[in-house]
């Protein structure tokens, strides 16, 4: 791909279609070899990428946002899926194939779509790609690969100097939450640890091994429409046909499957208590495990959660990590948390971050080997954590 400069020129409609026309047949895997200006400075106006390297997964993540914008359940949704490969397991399906999908959509043969239906599927993400740039996309979308540091000193940082602008300027715009999301390298842990900070949703994140979610002790995961951490990695990790409806909600099922072995249904299990499951469709993010921590007990209408509880989760983890470490070529030497209890727990953000900084630090006194990463959700949140 071209390394010159991202020109801050907005696309034209025009330009857009005529590039969507000249990917339709390649595909995905084209944006590597070949530039394609106008999508670029779109993904970049956007906040879906931010350097040279970036620039083919941005695209890719907005043409994602812009198939959302025209539906995901709807005909042009679904069939500009279909038409892009944006589909688990389709990014690299043959022209013809993509299109023989894409023509089951609207129950047509392929050669009726090409000439009736595909011009018009392709004109209206042209019109939704447009759109994207009106009104950016947030945090809760799919941002494509994070926009690595925030300067070009990013890795030497506190991460309160990154978060404190980024959320003064959301404040002044009021649109909190929905940066871009960021990474910032080497937050210290103690003196001798440190640890990766991410400002992002988690099941957005990449080659990142194994993935820690929160959930209730009963391991019912939250149901894929709600704004948490268990429901959002439940719906990324599902296996969808190729019209984009869930197939295999492979957690949900794996969690049963191992309370129905350890003759748990319907009863809990002990707080801290940690459940691995295979990764599903996020396996294509380079995750390999989904390690479920069990930290959150059901008070009414609400949740209860004991620090103490987190400290156990974490050293479980990490326990189930050094177990499984040899299973896999190469070894698993990645972990990431978030803020366990700190969502619908209700356990405030900087206590979840005090208890679990301290239990990832006596993990890393025993075995430094690990590499650990932080995920939060927004950037306030970072700049707390970040100056404890």
């Amino acid at each position: 791909m071209s390394q010159e400069p991202f020109s801050a020129t907005l696309p034209t409609y025009d330009q857009l279609l005529d590039e969507l026309k000249n990917i339709r047949r390649p595909g995905l895997p084209d944006l590597r070899r070949t530039d394609r200006p106008a999508l670029r400075a779109a993904a970049v106006a956007s906040g879906f990428c931010g350097g040279p390297d970036d620039a083919p997964a941005g695209i890719e993540a907005l043409l994602r946002a812009a198939v959302r914008r025209l539906g995901e359940r709807d005909l042009l949704g679904r069939a500009a899926a279909h038409t892009f490969g944006l589909l688990p397991d389709r990014r690299g399906a043959p022209a013809h194939d993509r299109r023989k999908l894409a023509a089951a959509v609207y129950g047509v043969t392929p050669e009726r779509f090409r000439k009736q239906q595909e011009p018009q599927v392709i004109q209206q993400l042209a019109e939704a790609v447009l759109t994207v740039l009106r009104e950016p996309p947030s945090l809760a979308e799919d941002q494509g690969p994070a926009v690595r540091n925030a300067g070009a000193d990013a890795t030497t940082q506190h991460p309160t100097t990154h978060s404190a602008s980024a959320h003064s300027t959301s404040a002044r715009s009021g649109r909190i939450g929905q940066e871009p999301p960021l990474r910032v390298d080497s937050v210290p842990v103690d003196a001798r640890s440190t640890v990766t900070l991410h400002v992002s949703p988690i099941e957005l994140l990449r080659d990142i091994e194994v993935l820690v979610s929160s959930e209730n002790v009963y391991l019912e995961m939250s149901k894929t429409f709600r704004p948490t951490v268990s429901g959002a990695l439940r719906l990324a990790a599902a296996v969808r046909d190729p019209a984009g409806e869930i197939v295999d909600d492979v957690l949900a099922r794996e969690l049963a499957g191992w309370l129905r072995a350890h003759g748990r249904p319907g009863l809990p299990v002990r707080p801290g208590t940690v459940v691995p499951t295979s990764p599903g469709a996020l396996t294509a993010r380079g995750v390999r495990r989904i390690y479920h921590a069990a930290v959150a007990t059901p008070r009414d209408d609400t949740y209860e959660v004991r620090p103490e509880s987190i400290a156990r989760a974490v050293s479980a983890c990490f326990a189930l990590a050094r177990t499984e470490r040899d299973r896999y070529e190469p070894a698993l030497s990645s972990i990431c948390f978030p803020l366990l209890g700190a969502g619908r727990g209700g356990l405030a953000p900087a206590v979840s971050a005090t208890w679990l900084r301290w239990a990832v630090r006596d993990e890393l006194a025993r075995d430094s080997r690990w590499r650990v990463h932080l995920v939060v959700r927004d950037r306030e949140i970072a700049e707390a954590v970040g100056a404890l």
